[in-house]
């Protein structure tokens, strides 16, 4: 069995690198440097510079101006993405087209894929629940009325939620027997936003629907659409986490390779090597499952257990592995890793919002759980 990734996949990181060559880490805004949020938008340039290089309409068809490409693909752009600390909304933005494409009407996907493509419309999607610790499948629930679909409830946490043109968002229909995702334009009459700071610093929202109307032709019915962009938007999440500790265990080995005590490297130290080796051994068991779940995603493979299960082994090992990740790097930086000027604590922030986006370990412990208790594996 051939486990490397195809041309194709490896054309697209390669031409993520090329994009994401001119970020600079240590430039992007700190959380630890303003009051409130570090930058009223997310980087239109470099967002730019994504729908040239074709890299926003990876996963679209090419009948809609795409490569064509699968998960596995996403990922692999998403890692070189978050060693950078990129603030765009790639990966929101590049699952709920790949949504709308595969379940949407024929009108959502005709006023949606080709521009979203291009980069000239922004989406994201609403995955967080009421309060980021419920599902969010039931925070908010939907009901008929004619031609439309009246929403209300509350989503938190809806990244980029105050730049986005469309945000996908789960509704629990009025039996409770199924989710819909309804697409909610900016601006709609009903929905309103409050804002909420990550610990990144970056503005997120909190979405407000109290009899918000959408027309029947924006919402997506098909059974399984919100569990696929589920599962899609967390391996995503696992990928950035994955893209953010390599980079992150790099700077500890290139820092403590330079820094010296009693006359030698301090990467010499035997307490120190232990350390660095025992996170690189996270992030290679970061790796292995995340490709697990993008393969599962991608390729509609059978599997002892759902797909849901590789992508909740995957975010298990994500969470707490780019945790373990940070932590020891800020120890062996020392009191450098505090300085606002080195770009370690930027990492370490967004390594805590990562960690707990889309649900903690814990979460996903109790969901793997679940799938074990309702599939045998005899």
């Amino acid at each position: 069995m051939d486990f490397t990734f195809s041309e194709e996949q490896q054309a697209a990181a390669e031409a993520a690198r090329g994009v994401f060559s001119g970020v600079a880490p240590d430039a992007v805004p700190s959380p630890s440097m303003v009051v409130g949020a570090v930058a009223d938008d997310f980087d239109r340039a470099l967002w730019a510079r994504l729908a040239e290089a074709d890299l926003l309409s990876l996963l679209l068809d090419p009948a809609e101006g795409g490569a064509g490409l699968d998960a596995v693909a996403l990922c692999l752009v998403l890692r070189e993405s978050a060693a950078v600390l990129a603030r765009v909304p790639l990966l929101e933005h590049s699952a709920a087209a790949a949504t709308v494409q595969a379940h949407g009407t024929t009108e959502l996907r005709s006023a949606l894929l080709t521009p979203a493509g291009r980069g000239e419309l922004v989406l994201t999607v609403a995955a967080s629940g009421r309060t980021g610790h419920d599902p969010a499948g039931l925070a908010v629930t939907a009901r008929q009325d004619g031609d439309t679909c009246v929403l209300d409830g509350v989503q938190t946490a809806v990244p980029w939620a105050h730049n986005a043109d469309h945000i996908v968002v789960p509704a629990r229909t009025a039996g409770g027997d199924r989710t819909l995702l309804a697409v909610v334009p900016r601006g709609l009459d009903g929905a309103d936003l409050a804002e909420q700071i990550s610990t990144t610093g970056e503005r997120l929202g909190e979405l407000r629907l109290e009899s918000a109307r959408v027309p029947a032709a924006s919402v997506i019915d098909a059974d399984g659409a919100w569990e696929g962009l589920r599962d899609l938007l967390t391996t995503g999440t696992c990928a950035l986490a994955l893209g953010l500790g390599e980079r992150v265990l790099r700077m500890s080995g290139e820092y403590t390779s330079r820094r010296e005590q009693f006359g030698f490297p301090v990467a010499t130290f035997q307490a120190v090597a232990m350390q660095a080796a025992d996170r690189y051994i996270d992030l290679r068991a970061m790796e292995v499952t995340l490709w697990q779940a993008a393969w599962r995603i991608a390729s509609g493979a059978p599997g002892a257990l759902p797909a849901a299960g590789d992508v909740a082994v995957a975010k298990i090992w994500a969470s707490e592995g780019v945790r373990r990740v940070v932590q020891t790097a800020q120890h062996l930086h020392g009191g450098f890793g505090a300085d606002v000027e080195y770009p370690l604590h930027r990492y370490h922030a967004w390594a805590k919002h990562l960690e707990l986006s889309l649900g903690p370990a814990a979460a996903h412990e109790e969901a793997l759980g679940d799938l074990l208790a309702a599939h045998s594996l005899g």
